[in-house]
């Protein structure tokens, strides 16, 4: 068994052009061992492994954001809405419940986990609705909004790399939202003999710092709102229901 320097004092050899047997040479080492560093299943297993961190934005030497930012908003906002992470099993495993009824959500909801990180994503059939899910260990690198309990009992923020793809790209925060805890219905009332129909969009929630989120992407796109009551949000004026129809739009 070799000192561990040794075996970097190889590889450091190697990066710098170093031939292989001129390695072998200075270390004073057989080129079995030499070869076992540089070509054997550790060394596989190593290079998976640093490709694998590539894939993570946030492990990356320097973190850089996502790559695909705007696929990265909305499954930030189907997250705060219906996903959850669990992290306690070996492998962490990120997943987003999509009612049956919408079954182009669910394709949504999958096209966006595999252009932000997944490999590979399952549906997994629940009562009512499909467990999108993937399992990555840099689910929580990328969504550091994680954590035990529900999010309605711990403070929900967004980390400052997180702050500028949200201004940049608050409509798909927003169409991520209204996916998951938010629905355009048509409201109907009536005024005397007369009656009166009109699209609206409503958003539920019950942390106020989520709904602040959405509160704050909407202002950023000038549209109106307000609130029916403490964990509701309501789109209702004829001109703000026509732009947010730009980013979200009916369900499907």
């Amino acid at each position: 068994m070799h000192p561990p320097h040794l075996r970097d004092k190889a590889l450091q050899l190697r990066a710098q052009g170093v031939s292989f047997g001129e390695i072998c040479r200075r270390l004073g080492l057989s080129k079995n061992t030499v070869g076992h560093w540089f070509y054997g299943d550790r060394a596989r297993h190593r290079a998976e492994l640093d490709a694998e961190r590539s894939r993570c934005p946030r492990c990356d030497k320097p973190p850089r954001p996502p790559d695909d930012p705007p696929s990265y908003a909305y499954l930030l906002g189907l997250y705060l809405g219906d996903g959850h992470m669990v992290t306690r099993a070996r492998v962490p495993v990120l997943r987003v419940f999509c009612a049956d009824a919408w079954p182009g959500l669910i394709d949504e909801c999958a096209a966006a986990m595999t252009n932000v990180l997944a490999r590979r994503v399952q549906r997994v059939q629940k009562q009512g609705c499909v467990g999108v899910q993937s399992y990555s260990k840099h689910w929580p690198c990328l969504l550091p909004q994680h954590g035990p309990g529900h999010k309605h009992h711990r403070p929900i923020f967004l980390a400052g790399w997180q702050q500028p793809i949200i201004d940049e790209h608050p409509g798909s925060l927003l169409r991520g939202l209204f996916h998951s805890d938010g629905c355009r219905v048509t409201n109907r009332i009536r005024r005397g003999d007369k009656a009166y129909e009109y699209p609206r969009y409503n958003f539920s929630n019950e942390s106020a710092d989520i709904m602040g989120l959405c509160q704050q992407s909407l202002d950023r796109l000038s549209i109106s709102w307000r609130m029916c009551r403490r964990n509701m949000l309501s789109v209702a004026r004829r001109e703000a229901v026509a732009r947010l129809d730009e980013f979200v739009g009916p369900k499907w």
